[in-house]
């Protein structure tokens, strides 16, 4: 996936357990699991918001793009 979500090293940086942090940004501890995992498949604006204010970042501070390897075709196959 082209999106990588850092949360695990702002909240290492932070010295942050992940069940202060679920509970600081009124989630679950399992939800904030999934997202620190790259699991999630969206994020609501108002998670996000949570998210920088407890941690005291920018979104680009636990959000990286990372574009796609290119693709290889098989060999003995035309492109």
């Amino acid at each position: 996936m082209p999106i990588v979500i850092t949360l695990d090293v702002m909240l290492a940086k932070r010295k942050m357990s992940v069940q202060d942090f679920a509970a600081a940004i009124d989630i679950s501890p399992a939800n904030v699991s999934v997202l620190k995992n790259g699991r999630a498949k969206a994020v609501r604006f108002t998670t996000l918001d949570a998210i920088c204010r407890v941690l005291q970042c920018q979104p680009g501070d636990i959000l990286e793009w990372v574009p796609d390897s290119p693709r290889v075709p098989d060999a003995g196959k035309p492109a």
